[in-house]
């Protein structure tokens, strides 16, 4: 994989989150149409104008790739590449004119996430990551904080009414360990960017799809942090959904371990 290929990738993945932050970002907070899916979540006007855009640039620009969208489903499903994208993670909050929405853009190699964007179109937030280079967040590099105990983390999951009984017991012993109590609900994407930025110490969530986290990985774990599933096991195409996102890869044992 050479410097002039990831340069490529890059100036088309920065490419793409500009697109879509032109499509999301005149709807915001202003009149746009919505609907259900079959899987009972939202979709917006926004959504799906946002993902049509980055389509045609992955089209245009490198026509053998394959893509997976949260709204257009899979194109070229056999290529090696595959660019995912999810055009606004937390539709609700987009919905409720909450501005902690974000588009995921990530390019994954035979599985694997090797470029990340989170992008909050409204606030003018960017964080980038790219295997084998620095987050950089506005274009300066981000960085994760140590946690010395776990009785002192920032703790964030996006709704407890995600997890099963049995997924919300094992985070409410996670939560039970953080000290202080403190405790992020709500945030979606916008939480991985708080780690990588270290301002938010671990996040947990169970049940998310590929859209869902592809980008977090490079994002995360260029700024020093990790990202595994429930079992410690790291991310890729094939992980089953639950998520951990940690500042500091040496507590995750500690979750782990409160995690039962």
């Amino acid at each position: 994989m050479t410097s002039s290929s990831n340069d490529r990738d890059l100036a088309l993945a920065l490419a793409l989150a500009d697109a879509a932050g032109a499509a999301i970002r005149p709807l915001f907070r202003g009149q746009w149409s919505e609907e259900r899916k079959a899987d009972r979540s939202y979709v917006t006007e926004a959504d799906r104008a946002a993902e049509a855009a980055m389509r045609r640039l992955i089209e245009e620009t490198f026509p053998a790739d394959g893509i997976i969208g949260e709204e257009y489903g899979r194109r070229n499903e056999g290529a090696g590449r595959q660019w995912v994208l999810d055009p606004i993670d937390g539709t609700t909050s987009f919905i409720a004119g909450r501005p902690i929405f974000g588009t995921l853009i990530a390019l994954l190699k035979d599985g694997w996430p090797v470029l990340g964007i989170i992008d909050q179109p409204v606030a003018g937030e960017r964080w980038v990551g790219q295997l084998g280079r620095p987050t950089l967040f506005n274009g300066k590099p981000a960085r994760t904080r140590p946690l010395p105990d776990l009785a002192e983390a920032v703790l964030a999951t996006t709704s407890p009414h995600a997890f099963s009984n049995a997924e919300a017991d094992a985070f409410m012993s996670v939560a039970k360990a953080v000290a202080e109590r403190k405790i992020v609900y709500g945030g979606d994407c916008y939480n991985y960017g708080l780690v990588a930025s270290g301002h938010i110490d671990i996040v947990i969530e169970a049940n998310l799809k590929l859209h869902d986290f592809a980008a977090l990985v490079p994002v995360v774990e260029g700024a020093g942090g990790m990202m595994s599933d429930w079992q410690g096991h790291p991310l890729d195409a094939g992980s089953d959904g639950t998520v951990i996102a940690l500042g500091d890869p040496a507590r995750l044992e500690d979750v782990l371990e409160a995690m039962g």
